[in-house]
């Protein structure tokens, strides 16, 4: 007989089908302890409401006190009574960590509290000795009160300190109990006797009847008693399916399409392989829990039937994503298509394979449950496993023996050669395994490895296709080839680098989506429970401490949004005033420009200040960044906080602006544009020079337009020695009075410079309104006068110079010893 106890369905390792059902909502799970009873969360309270309401306050906290003190005995008593349900000791678990959370948050408010009245208290000092004049009245009662608030929340914290150390045993405490019971149902030994089977094939015979007449009568009073309501789920279950299935095909029809290529590259395959899987089971999975929702929603299904019909869900989801995964990754009837190197006979064969051993591991669980509903004796339920661990562990041996390897170049017609050693040893291992526990008595391990192998094997290959394919799309330039890439090329013109960063986080989301579909289902046929997942998944994006840092994922994201919103809001600010009150007004550009570049700061500097605010970053804990920029400063930033305090200083300051004409050391130009760190200056040959600022406080900058644009034009003319200097006088300004540009005050006039060596020289002198039109006015200045001398006749001369040539012998002083050489 059965010298220990077999569990129906492991409470450690719920089936994986049912889990399967309930990951995709359509098994109801039990409750979280926290719906059952709830509680009210801590409210956070600033120091002016606890001034306010101090008493009401600490009145609050020990009734929440009292009310967790009262769950967590409850807590204790669930744990006694149902100590082999997993799924309750996991809601347990997780309620009591709730509550390790709540004290350690009241425990933090208090405790800055007691602070906030321990400086009040320091701040009224010491009450007066014996023999000093006594204190106001006023004074003896806050100290007293304070005092007295002081001495009642360091019980209080105390008391939650001790509530939270008795909720962390517990979560402890129930963690050793589910360790304990996950290693004592994959251990416990089942003694294999004659009468065993026996037993079982009696048993067997007798929940075939009862699972015929229970149908029967589940049918019969559905159609009698509930023929609208029934007629009336099974109607909006093939709206379901019409909208699930057929929809979901026309969406992703291209997903899910083989076309007709020779040889398709590899990214196609892989692509193919992994979301064709994903669509078709996702929509299986929505289809079959929306039918189980109406089915349940009506209350047709009655407590006895509808773990059977969650669990059928459950078994026809998990054989079509095994089905789905192979025949895509396999292809037996399209080897162009086909992952792997196999032949196609290989490819058949372990198609049924893969197949046979996902529907003999789905049929033990889906006949557990139904031995399970119909108090079926449990050694019906030993014997169900033991076959099927048994018929997968042969399965395995078997595969080992195939001959399906192809070399490179192959034609896949042709039979192949056997498994690489290594891996047929691995696939016999693990076959031995199974066998092994199931003859000596470990049924629940061989059944807990034979879904593993099963299931498990089945969801890492679709995670690691997943991540293959990510990889593929990932590499440079193949994301041109895909169908999305080439229609981001047609639609949104999208260039190289483009399309290879869109590859890029195309590539990020494959990863992300195969990890997120395929690691909690891993987990769950591992002994997981949702409400485990659940909290782990919670905590990370709400809270998760490293050491004594708490970092929120949500918190992080929340401040990142914050920040965007406000940087988007600064930019708005910046554009309005500037396009219409700084227009408007006609404010010169360089105000403009300083106001615009202060607004933009300002808020920027706001929206990091609310976006680390919402991330849940202590400002005060950047005292200790701002110490160590102090000495850095002190040693290798001064020219960076130099430069950024020049830049302060040049946009209130203003000794230029945007647009100026300034000439600093060898460089001369236009500024464009005046930041805190630098400044941009543009030359005439557009060379953008950037100016560090501090050199441009430090250093002489000549600025042609600081008070206006008026500049004075010099033109220098040359005429010969035969012109009449009047006439040239009044040609030279005759000319210069018909340019429209040149101001009439100041006056131009010419000024006689100089008797030149070879000429009489002139300079034409006259005052522009805008100097950028300078080269343009002095141009044509010069063609004019050129025109009115050759009218005039009047000769800008060469240089020349006169050389005399003296003939007859050389005359040669005598010498007196004048010591100049003088005759």
């Amino acid at each position: 007989m059965i010298s220990h106890s077999f569990p129906r369905t492991s409470k450690v390792s719920a089936p994986v089908f049912m889990l399967l059902m309930a990951l995709i909502g359509v098994l109801p799970m039990s409750p979280p302890v926290a719906a059952q009873q709830p509680t009210t969360q801590v409210p956070a309270q600033t120091a002016a409401q606890v001034d306010v309401t101090g008493d009401s306050i600490n009145v609050e906290m020990r009734d929440k006190l009292q009310g967790l003190r009262q769950q967590l005995d409850s807590f204790r008593q669930d744990v006694q009574q149902a100590p082999d349900d997993d799924a309750r000791l996991a809601d347990i678990r997780v309620r009591a960590e709730e509550i390790v959370g709540e004290m350690r948050a009241a425990s933090d408010a208090m405790k800055v509290r007691v602070e906030q009245i321990q400086a009040r208290l320091t701040s009224l000092g010491e009450a007066p000795a014996a023999g000093q004049p006594p204190e106001a009245p006023a004074v003896v009662q806050e100290r007293t009160k304070l005092s007295n608030e002081r001495s009642e929340l360091n019980i209080i914290v105390d008391d939650a300190g001790s509530l939270q150390n008795a909720a962390t045993q517990l979560a402890n405490t129930i963690t050793n109990i589910r360790r304990t019971l996950f290693a004592q149902t994959l251990f416990r030994h089942t003694e294999l006797t004659p009468e065993l089977f026996v037993e079982a094939g009696q048993a067997f015979s007798t929940e075939v009847s009862n699972f015929g007449s229970t149908m029967g009568s589940w049918l019969s009073f559905a159609w009698r008693f509930k023929t609208l309501a029934f007629l009336a789920a099974i109607a909006l279950s093939f709206g379901a399916a019409l909208l699930f299935l057929i929809g979901g095909y026309r969406l992703f029809g291209r997903f899910l399409r083989r076309h007709a290529e020779d040889n398709p590259a590899y990214i196609k395959r892989l692509s193919y392989t992994f979301w064709s899987t994903i669509i078709q089971s996702m929509s299986l999975a929505a289809f079959l829990m929306t039918s189980y929702l109406f089915l349940e929603g009506f209350n047709i299904l009655r407590p006895d039937v509808a773990p059977i019909i969650a669990t059928f869900f459950g078994f026809v989801w998990f054989v079509q994503f095994v089905w789905k995964l192979t025949y895509a990754a396999l292809a037996p009837d399209e080897p162009a298509w086909r992952l792997v190197r196999i032949t196609d006979g290989g490819a058949r064969l372990l198609s049924l394979a893969v197949i046979a051993m996902a529907v003999v591991n789905g049929l033990d669980y889906l006949l557990g449950a139904v031995s399970e509903a119909l108090n079926s004796p449990l050694v019906l339920t030993i014997v169900k496993s033991l076959f099927a661990s048994l018929i997968i562990g042969l399965i395995l041996i078997a595969i080992s023996f195939i001959k399906p390897v192809l070399g490179r170049g192959e034609d896949a017609g042709l039979r192949g050669r056997p498994w690489p050693r290594s891996f047929s040893i691995l696939l016999r291992v693990m076959g031995g395994i199974l066998i092994f526990c199931v003859v000596t008595g470990y049924i629940g391990l061989a059944r807990f490895a034979s879904t593993q192998i099963v299931l498990t094997g089945a969801v890492a290959v679709l995670i690691y296709i997943g991540i293959l394919s990510g990889k593929a799309i990932s590499k440079r330039g193949a994301f041109n080839d895909t169908l999305l890439g080439r229609r981001l090329i047609d639609r949104y013109k999208f260039g190289e680098v483009g399309l290879d960063q869109a590859g890029l986080l195309v590539g990020l989301g494959i990863y992300a989506v195969a990890l997120v579909l395929g690691i909690p289902l891993i987990l769950l046929t591992w002994g997981f429970q949702f409400a485990d997942i659940e909290s782990w998944i919670i905590g990370f994006f709400t809270e998760f401490r490293i050491g004594s840092i708490s970092i929120s994922i949500i918190g992080i994201f929340g401040g990142i949004l914050l920040f965007a919103l406000g940087y988007v809001i600064t930019r708005w600010i910046q554009k309005w005033v500037d396009g219409n009150v700084m227009a408007r007004s006609h404010v010169d550009l360089g105000v403009r420009n300083s106001v615009r570049t202060g607004i933009g700061y300002l808020g920027i500097g706001l929206a990091v200040l609310v976006g680390v605010s919402a991330a849940g970053i202590n400002l005060s804990s950047f005292a200790l960044v701002a110490s160590a920029l102090s000495v850095g400063i002190g040693f290798g930033l001064q020219n960076i906080v130099s430069n950024f305090v020049s830049g302060l200083i040049l946009l209130v300051e203003r000794p230029f602006k945007v647009g100026d004409h300034v000439v600093t050391g060898t460089t001369e130009g236009i500024v464009k544009r005046i930041s805190v760190r630098a400044t941009e200056i543009e030359t005439f040959r557009q060379q953008a020079i950037i100016v560090p600022n501090s050199d441009l406080i430090n250093a002489p900058v000549g600025n042609w337009t600081l008070k206006n644009r008026i500049q004075r034009a010099e033109i220098k003319v040359s005429v010969s020695y035969d012109s009449d200097p009047e006439k040239v006088i009044a040609i030279l300004l005759d000319v210069v009075s018909e340019i429209p540009e040149v101001l009439r005050n100041p006056e131009p006039h010419v000024d006689f410079l100089a008797f030149g060596v070879s000429s009489m020289d002139f300079e034409l002198r006259f005052h522009l309104a805008d100097m950028s039109s300078g080269i343009r006015v002095r141009n044509g200045v010069r063609i004019e006068i050129l025109k009115r001398f050759r009218e005039q006749h009047i000769e800008i001369p060469f240089p020349r110079q006169d050389v005399v040539f003296h003939q007859g012998p050389p005359v040669i002083a005598e010498d007196d010893g004048d010591p100049r050489g003088g005759a």
